[in-house]
């Protein structure tokens, strides 16, 4: 179950009980995955079930939608500077998450709280763009939700199938541009434009790539997630499927507000 880029799924088990259930839709090949070992005694607790990982995942997404539009209105009506919001929500969601790709076993109170943070921090960053280009946050909304959509429907009807071939193109294709973006910030403090976030042609075409890469990441998500159904594994482990797709949503959002933000420049 470590067969992607999302570091949410770094410390799942290679397997947990015998469960043999309905997943997200592609058939479960364990013979793809190096060192799958097949399910251990069951360890009495309830396996997860597709619906623990939509609820999960709802949940999730719901405290961050809130929280997001508080903030956003905020900074909207100026009664909270963008920074003294998007700050603290960037600091809390990076140490949250850090607790809970290397904490052992999924804790929902933990993810809860990296979604509230979250919320708060893009609902900030929404707020300025929104301010400058009005109505670009319900664009943003509507895309990310709409490439996720789409990508759930590729993965469920099997159009592209997650083979390992795959998921080291992914990951290798996310590395990269991680690097890419490491090296621009880097650059960027020396006074150096490498032309990958001035809004310029090259930077559009960057944003868009990196779309891409982000919603293919999704299909890696959907695959861990449907290994941990299909694996058996306690129901808590919904908790960390939803985490794992919560920080997929993060970055493709920003991503797609980003290029929003290109598109509509003058």
């Amino acid at each position: 179950m470590r067969t992607t880029s999302n570091p949410a799924f770094r410390n799942l088990p290679t397997s947990g009980g015998g469960g043999n259930y309905a997943g997200f839709g592609q058939p479960y090949q364990a013979q793809q995955y190096p060192g799958y070992q097949g399910a251990p005694p069951a360890t009495g607790e309830r396996p997860i079930t597709i619906d623990d990982v939509v609820t999960k995942t709802a949940t999730t997404l719901g405290i961050a939608l809130v929280t997001g539009f508080i903030s956003a209105w905020l900074v909207l009506s100026g009664q909270v500077a963008p920074f003294a919001l998007a700050i603290p929500g960037m600091l809390v969601g990076l140490v949250t998450a850090l607790i809970v790709i290397f904490k052992r076993t999924p804790s929902a109170p933990l993810v809860l709280v990296y979604s509230a943070a979250e919320g708060v921090f893009l609902g900030a960053i929404t707020g300025v763009f929104e301010s400058v280009y009005s109505g670009i946050a319900w664009q943003a909304i509507l895309g990310t939700f709409g490439v996720f959509g789409a990508m759930l429907v590729v993965y469920k009807t099997g159009a592209i199938r997650v083979t390992p071939r795959l998921t080291k193109w992914i990951i290798g294709a996310t590395v990269g541009v991680v690097v890419l973006m490491l090296g621009n910030l880097i650059m960027s403090l020396f006074g150096v434009n490498m032309g990958l976030r001035d809004g310029g042609t090259l930077a559009i075409v960057f944003s868009l790539l990196v779309i891409g890469i982000a919603a293919f990441n999704f299909l890696l998500d959907f695959e861990a997630a449907n290994e941990m159904i299909r694996g058996g594994l306690p129901a808590k482990y919904a908790w960390l499927a939803a985490f794992g797709l919560m920080t997929t949503l993060v970055w493709l959002y920003l991503e797609i507000l980003r290029l929003l933000s290109y598109l509509q420049r003058d």
